[in-house]
């Protein structure tokens, strides 16, 4: 660990140690915020995998309604009822803040292609209720899928956070810290060892001033 190099007055001694303070606020600081924000991230990592099972299943589902449809139904009249949308979305993406993390927020509004029919532009009499349930629910699942969208990302904004201010945090706790406490107990003990120095000299001079004092009465 490279140390501090300052000239050891004490004025460098006192400018140290308002660093020392302010280095360890910041890496409380610090530290409670990567508590605070490692606390988000898990919780959205156990939404995003509880919405990732559900979507699973759901589309699972879809796969069936739509082989059952597809069993059922005429190829030709399938494909033409495939061929336009039923429903039109529209994602807006927008942000909020989770400790100083902005992360995407996303919010779709549906219309539908036709009021007629329930929305559906097909005619029944040529399809299946196993298209309509398939239709319904790659609908429903589409929604799902914008907010796992939402939470995996705001997930991997939170990660590169964390991995920020850990970095920071390991900073200030194995190396500036450190180098600061070493810097003031090397300055503390050079200016103790000049104040014995100081203090040895005077009482040199003070013996000194003493004998000459002696010398003198004794001469008289």
């Amino acid at each position: 660990m490279a140390e501090i190099r300052v000239n050891p007055t004490r004025m460098e001694l006192k400018k140290l140690k308002a660093k020392l303070v302010t280095a360890k606020r910041g890496h409380k600081l610090l530290k409670d915020k990567c508590d605070e924000l490692m606390k988000q991230f898990l919780d959205m990592i156990r939404e995003a995998k509880e919405r990732r099972e559900k979507l699973t299943v759901q589309l699972s589902g879809v796969t069936d309604e739509f082989r059952l449809a597809a069993a059922d139904t005429d190829p030709r009249m399938m494909a033409e009822a495939l061929m336009l949308p039923t429903v039109e979305s529209e994602v807006t993406v927008g942000e909020r803040n989770i400790m100083s993390v902005l992360v995407p927020t996303f919010t779709s509004s549906a219309s539908t292609a036709s009021a007629d029919n329930g929305g559906a532009v097909y005619g029944y009499a040529f399809t299946t209720g196993a298209m309509d349930r398939a239709a319904e629910a790659v609908s429903d699942a589409a929604l799902e899928l914008i907010k796992l969208a939402e939470l995996e990302k705001s997930a991997q904004l939170l990660c590169r956070e964390i991995e920020r201010t850990r970095r920071r945090v390991n900073a200030l706790e194995y190396i500036m810290i450190p180098q600061y406490e070493e810097a003031i107990s090397r300055i503390s003990m050079k200016l103790d060892e000049n104040e014995r120095s100081n203090l040895t000299r005077l009482m040199k001079v003070k013996d000194m001033m003493l004998k000459e004092k002696l010398a003198k009465e004794e001469d008289e």
